[in-house]
């Protein structure tokens, strides 16, 4: 679009905005746009995004904005309180737990990354299968899905560690292991209600394949619901690795993860409460930054939620 053509429409926003879009691509567009003006109305949302977005820029910077790697050993500086040197103090082996902290950010990140990439695709597929075909596939889809379900996940989790040997790649893969069911039941409800819808009947009626109709129409009405439980379950996934790695079956030494930053720390909660507080707490701030995110999510892209 020329910049002519732009200014006669109002510039971008009125592009955005415009009650006739031109193209696919258009209308694309202002669907993202018109979530984002819902979404930035919730102020509770908004403080989700800023959390996530602030610990996403603290794993970007993280050699910027600290004074080490998190790792190298200090003695003589051990369990020094909270400084304006230090600014959450140092553990017990004399690391600074800020730098720590910052730096275990990262390793949060690739852990709900990682977990994200395998669980929505598998649920995904699953769910939209069983509910489109039905039949004897749902049946048996839907009993496999229904064993995961049947235990806690952290101790299924465990289960799988165990069985797998101690280790970040081996606790991303045992939580994912653990977490996919959800999304498939999800999914294969979006499906049994759409599978008999008119459009999807039309694709039918004009020779679409049903992997065609899954592709095209099944899986992309799906995908938010999906998305938004992924984003209330990233809680979950954050609380079931910190508890791998308090029990020692996650990331292993001297890497920062916080639940293992806990696990070595609390032997000092009484005297020197700043070494397994402070990694507590991050737990808890980026947990309920991925809830309140998720409750916009849900409000912008679930639109049985809306008044």
């Amino acid at each position: 679009m020329s910049e002519q053509a732009v200014g006669r429409r109002g510039g971008y926003r009125g592009w955005l905005l415009s009650d006739a879009p031109r193209t696919a691509f258009q209308a694309r567009c202002q669907r993202v746009y018109i979530a984002w003006l819902t979404f930035r109305t919730n102020p509770i949302a908004m403080a989700g995004l800023i959390t996530i977005a602030t610990l996403v820029l603290m794993a970007l910077f993280a050699p910027w904005i600290t004074s080490g790697d998190g790792i190298t050993q200090d003695l003589p500086n051990r369990l020094l309180p909270p400084s304006s040197e230090h600014w959450f103090g140092t553990d017990q082996l004399g690391r600074d737990i800020f730098d720590r902290i910052v730096w275990g950010s990262q390793i949060t990140l690739y852990i709900v990354g990682m977990v994200g990439i395998i669980v929505v695709p598998i649920g995904l597929a699953i769910g939209t299968i069983a509910g489109y075909v039905g039949g004897i596939v749902d049946q048996v889809l839907m009993r496999i899905t229904d064993i995961f379900l049947a235990f806690p996940r952290l101790i299924l989790a465990l289960a799988f560690v165990a069985a797998l040997g101690p280790g970040i790649e081996n606790a991303v893969l045992a939580i994912a292991l653990t977490t996919w069911s959800p999304y498939a039941r999800i999914a294969r409800a979006e499906a049994l209600t759409l599978r008999n819808s008119e459009f999807i009947l039309a694709a039918r009626t004009q020779g679409a394949s049903t992997w065609r109709i899954l592709r095209r129409h099944v899986v992309p009405l799906c995908l938010s619901s999906v998305i938004v439980r992924l984003t209330l379950d990233m809680a979950g996934i954050i609380l079931t690795a910190a508890g791998l790695g308090f029990l020692g079956l996650g990331a292993q030494p001297p890497s920062p993860e916080w639940g293992a930053m806990i696990s070595t720390g609390r032997q000092f909660i009484l005297d020197q409460w700043w070494v397994p507080t402070i990694p507590g707490l991050a737990i808890f701030i980026v947990s309920l930054g991925f809830n309140l995110l998720g409750d916009g999510l849900r409000d912008v892209l679930d639109p049985r939620s809306r008044g």
